[in-house]
């Protein structure tokens, strides 16, 4: 019987649609190949949501979410929306759909591709054979507590977030770091600041007491400054790091920075149910339409959904190496174009790509 899974498309807002139609166009050639079947539906999420439904989103994208194996999702936002309310913002309808499906966990690599080492802001002897993973709790911490507000106090205004994990948050988001780090280098760093914040105490503790289940994983323990630093100084000293909401926030895109090439960098966020994966990067209104954008972050979004989601490792791989001998051949989109190399624009990118795939 042949393998099915079935996907929810998000092409959401200015590049998205370009850069969804590409990875599409290579999961197809994945479908040919592998003779698997792709079950396709599109939904409006975003800014794309708002123009036409007036949520950035909708119930029906949700009823499609839940219903689906995984979700694809490109992005989200633009300027032509910056001025609306605060809860009726496109990125809501980002954060929205996270904290609908359950996906407690996000996922990002960040790996230094050789042929694009010149691009990192870091010294070549740094940044080479950087391959790391950022996992950051994604539906609890301060980002969701409660209370949190503004409001007049002794004649001012003050503000106000409050910084919550439970146990089981840790333990869960834990665990699946444990499980991954097993399955890659068998070193985890959890992040912390333990020192000041009792809410970081708990977290070491239970990550600590975890750990006894895991004696083949090596265990460091670090605090957020600390890594922050160390993330510059000795990249490649890092396999999986987890850690929580705010921090994962700030980690993830200073390791992401570290590659020098955003538009290179793919994302999973991953629940006891539903997992969606999305490029890191944004909407980029400002080539939208142009047929230039960089759709290889999306491309290996979609090699994350078939690896976690849609249990098919080899053509994971497959759409991984064909990326790279794409790049070691030279050919660039314009935002990691580089003198000698040569210039492409979205399609012919996407198709170089299928063709080291098929």
């Amino acid at each position: 019987m042949k393998k099915s899974c079935k996907i929810l498309l998000l092409p959401g807002d200015g590049i998205g649609p370009e850069i969804m139609e590409a990875a599409v166009k290579v999961l197809e050639a994945v479908s040919k190949k592998y003779d698997v079947q792709f079950e396709f539906q599109e939904g409006l999420i975003g800014g794309a949501a708002i123009d036409q439904t007036g949520s950035p989103l909708p119930e029906e994208t949700l009823k499609m979410a839940k219903e689906s194996d995984a979700v694809l999702l490109a992005a989200v936002g633009g300027e032509k929306w910056d001025d609306l309310p605060t809860d009726k913002r496109p990125e809501k309808g980002l954060l929205g759909i996270r904290k609908e499906l359950g996906l407690f966990a996000n996922l990002r690599p960040g790996k230094a591709y050789t042929a694009l080492l010149d691009a990192s802001p870091l010294k070549e002897n740094l940044i080479k054979g950087v391959d790391l993973l950022v996992i950051r709790e994604l539906t609890g911490g301060i980002y969701f507590g409660e209370p949190r507000g503004i409001e007049e106090r002794n004649g001012e205004k003050v503000g106000y977030n409050t910084m919550v994990y439970h146990q089981h948050e840790i333990e869960r988001i834990g665990r699946l770091a444990f499980d991954i780090a097993r399955g890659r280098r068998k070193k985890l760093t959890s992040v912390d600041k333990a020192n000041v914040l009792e809410v970081s105490a708990l977290w070491r503790e239970v990550i600590t007491n975890l750990h006894s289940d895991y004696p083949d994983v090596e265990l460091e323990h670090m605090y957020v400054d600390n890594c922050a630093m160390q993330l510059v100084r000795r990249p490649k000293d890092f396999d999986v790091i987890v850690t929580g909401n705010l921090f994962g926030d700030i980690l993830s895109d200073e390791a992401g920075a570290l590659t020098g090439s955003l538009g290179m960098l793919p994302s999973a966020s991953i629940g006891e149910k539903h997992a969606l994966y999305e490029p890191v990067h944004g909407s980029a209104p400002d080539i939208a339409g142009q047929g230039i954008a960089n759709p290889i972050a999306m491309i290996l979004s979609a090699a994350m959904m078939l690896d976690i989601t849609c249990k098919l490792p080899e053509a994971a791989r497959d759409i991984e190496n064909a990326v790279d001998k794409v790049l070691e051949e030279g050919y660039r989109t314009g935002d990691i174009w580089s003198p000698g190399t040569k210039r492409v624009n979205t399609k012919e990118m996407t198709e170089l790509i299928i063709k080291h795939i098929l």
